[in-house]
């Protein structure tokens, strides 16, 4: 089974607990204003790799994790590519390596079955899930897709006792009103499997590969949320 890899980051420590191998699959149908990685957008590109080679790379890296870190699969959009991503997490599991998974859940009930997201889930110890924005039209605005995808997609991770992290970045004048912020909290009081909620601030640090590439960066002149706003959104998400 091969794939495309975007790129990995060999010591990571904010995509999962402890010190992370981090592993960019390549491809995204979001188009999110707030992207820092719109080089990751384009399908079939990046490195060709085997699963196996994937995994034995990571494995280098192996005496630096400790007894929490690991490997976390990321992009891009991992599911999109759902059948090399289950390859990854079986090899990996062979090596015993805690797996986790960042996503924005898009690909569920578009191009994800149920059944292939349980065989996923049984070699997963967590799934991060990034939720742009509760209210579904301003949810379109924002990425340029639906969200109620990604919201059944929290619903079923959670039946399934799959644990999971929340990731929420605010964007000034997007998504940082108590309003929007109270709604996804009222949404997320309905899952039984949350284990932790990060405010991830909005910041401009990828907007040059938005120029490198051509594409107009829409959210020019939006600055990162001050201080006061990142900790009304604390104390509204519990994070």
């Amino acid at each position: 089974m091969k794939g495309y890899v975007h790129s990995v980051e060999s010591f990571g420590s904010a995509d999962g607990p402890g010190v992370r191998y981090i592993i960019f699959l390549s491809g995204c149908n979001l188009r999110c204003r707030f992207c820092h990685n719109p080089d990751t957008w384009e399908k079939c590109a990046g490195e060709e790799l085997e699963a196996s080679e994937v995994v034995k790379k990571a494995l280098r890296y192996k005496d630096y994790w400790g007894d929490k870190g690991g490997i976390t699969i990321s992009g891009g959009e991992p599911l999109l590519q759902p059948e090399f991503l289950l390859e990854i997490l079986k090899e990996a599991k062979k090596e015993n390596i805690n797996t986790c998974i960042d996503t924005a859940g898009e690909p569920y009930k578009n191009t994800l079955s149920d059944e292939l997201l349980e065989k996923i889930v049984n070699y997963t110890d967590l799934f991060m899930l990034d939720i742009k924005h509760i209210d579904e039209e301003a949810h379109i605005n924002l990425t340029g897709k639906s969200g109620k995808n990604i919201k059944d997609l929290a619903r079923k991770l959670s039946d399934m006792g799959q644990p999971l992290w929340i990731r929420h970045v605010l964007v000034p004048g997007i998504n940082d009103s108590e309003e929007d912020l109270k709604a996804l909290r009222a949404f997320l009081d309905k899952l039984k499997t949350v284990e932790r909620i990060d405010v991830l601030p909005y910041h401009t640090l990828g907007v040059f590969k938005w120029e490198e590439l051509g594409i107009p960066y829409t959210l020019d002149g939006v600055e990162p949320p001050t201080q006061e706003s990142v900790k009304l959104a604390n104390k509204i998400l519990k994070s």
